[in-house]
């Protein structure tokens, strides 16, 4: 994406919002993650197939005279508080944008698991630049945010627009792709976080090794399958390359994924770095049966049934 263009302050159309503003931001998943080497960047070269799914963090925005951040449901006493929080972070980098006070007072309310694979820093992040966007009445375009989103993680601007989209770059990238829908899948919540830098380092270790392939997946088999809507063919062409690694750090994984196999799921997949997976189901009717199924294993802390896609952060 390219530079956001700075508008003029006497150009921005005055939109901001009386009261409060909230936005419900969804998860992603990854139904394609194809890693290639280290670039001179640090980052790794990216082609991932991003899918938004029902599973909602809800951020609340109010003016006032400083800025401060609160947190309630997961995360919550764990997470900061401070510029070390993504959402924070995103408040500050907009407000330089259009060179005002950061001042926000911000209630987060989570849903999205910590550490997941499933951005949920980076979901919480789209939706502070969405819902300050609207109270302070900037009027930037989708466009403009998900640039501005860039700056701030691989993720963030996948979660601003939301549906189903090709990340590439270090995923920051975000192209839309046709994903006829809706599809349905079963997410089974892990106890505990992976981190997402150890993930990578750890799959450089078993490149390095020869314990798994050096050349990043190929996404075509996983964009087709998406244009067919036949979930047999997707099972067929999910992908990770995280997914080992994920495995190598946390070999739990390895049964909570036979355990989606043995409920019926068509195909099961580490999301992103981990330690959440993924379960494709055929319906509806279909992923409640995984669901129940799964949770009588005590496979997982906790388990959902959502579809996808679904839009990106968006004002409720």
């Amino acid at each position: 994406m390219s530079e956001p263009q700075q508008v003029p302050e006497r150009d921005r159309p005055v939109l901001a919002a009386s009261g409060a503003v909230r936005v419900r931001v969804p998860a992603k998943i990854n139904v394609h993650l194809g890693v290639g080497p280290v670039r001179d960047d640090g980052y790794h070269e990216l082609a991932t197939v991003y899918q938004a799914i029902s599973l909602y963090d809800e951020l609340t925005v109010t003016r006032a005279d400083d800025l401060r951040l609160r947190i309630a449901g997961e995360g919550a006493g764990q997470l900061p508080l401070d510029d070390d929080n993504l959402v924070v972070r995103a408040v500050r980098a907009l407000a330089r944008y259009v060179d005002r006070e950061p001042h926000v007072h911000i209630q987060l309310r989570k849903q999205i698991p910590v550490a997941g694979g499933l951005a949920g820093g980076s979901a919480d992040a789209a939706a502070a630049l969405v819902a300050c966007d609207a109270l302070w009445g900037t009027g930037l375009t989708r466009d403009d945010l998900a640039t501005l989103a860039a700056t701030l993680g691989s993720d963030v601007p996948f979660l601003v627009l939301g549906g189903t989209a090709l990340g590439t770059g270090h995923g920051e990238v975000v192209s839309p792709v046709l994903a006829v829908g809706p599809w349905h899948w079963v997410v089974a919540i892990a106890d505990g976080g992976l981190s997402t830098p150890e993930v990578y380092a750890e799959l450089d270790r078993l490149r390095e090794a020869g314990r798994v392939p050096a050349a990043a997946s190929d996404p075509g088999p996983v964009l087709a399958a998406l244009r067919q809507h036949d979930p047999r063919v997707l099972a067929e062409a999910l992908a990770n390359d995280l997914q080992p690694a994920a495995i190598s750090l946390r070999p739990a994984l390895r049964r909570t994924l036979r355990a989606g196999t043995e409920e019926g799921a068509l195909a099961g997949i580490v999301s992103g770095s981990g330690p959440t997976c993924v379960f494709l189901a055929a319906d509806a009717e279909h992923a409640k049966k995984i669901a129940t199924g799964l949770a009588g294993q005590g496979v997982a802390r906790a388990v959902r049934v959502v579809r996808g896609p679904v839009p990106g952060a968006r004002i409720v």
